[in-house]
């Protein structure tokens, strides 16, 4: 299980038009919001990806990167790219089901087709959205096991408002006894 202040697994993938993400030399202030999605079949996926791209200037604004990840290859990430119209919001394929075990994500087997037609993948991660601070330290997590009810972007970045202001800490880090 992956803790709060802690660090995080490496994370190094290709992105789909902006070379190399590596999650130990990232830039901005305060991190980056890592959002896994399932993978170009998922609608909800793409509608999802859609608001963070909106939002992604927003978390600019406030020092974090954001980044889509699945564990799609190059083809279907640039696929949903092009679906949700991408222009600020960067998206890292090839990301394996090894690493999304590492990260704590559920995994699913594909059922054949979906909504959007498409072949879902015959395993695939399921949804988490992460704040990794500098220095790949965990600030937040929401990890989920469907794809439905997904943390809300805008409200994120009001959060992070007051998260900057106060300094709040990051929480859910204790692991001692109970």
């Amino acid at each position: 299980m992956l803790v709060p202040r802690q660090k995080t697994p490496t994370l190094a993938l290709d992105t789909v038009a902006h070379g190399r993400f590596d999650l130990d030399s990232i830039t901005a202030e305060r991190g980056v919001v890592l959002c896994f999605y399932r993978g170009l079949h998922c609608p909800l996926c793409a509608k999802y990806l859609a608001e963070l791209e909106k939002q992604t200037p927003a978390f600019a604004e406030r020092g974090i990167e954001t980044l889509a990840i699945s564990t799609d290859g190059e083809e279907r990430a640039r696929g949903m790219a092009e679906k949700v119209g991408a222009k600020a919001l960067r998206f890292a394929y090839g990301f394996s089901l090894r690493e999304a075990r590492d990260w704590g994500l559920y995994l699913s087997t594909g059922r054949g087709l979906t909504s959007a037609g498409i072949e879902e993948p015959e395993r695939f991660a399921e949804p988490g959205v992460f704040m990794v601070q500098p220095g790949r330290t965990l600030y937040w997590v929401s990890v989920q096991s469907m794809p439905f009810v997904r943390p809300n972007f805008a409200e994120m970045v009001q959060a992070l408002d007051f998260i900057i202001e106060k300094s709040y800490p990051a929480r859910g880090e204790y692991t001692g006894p109970v």
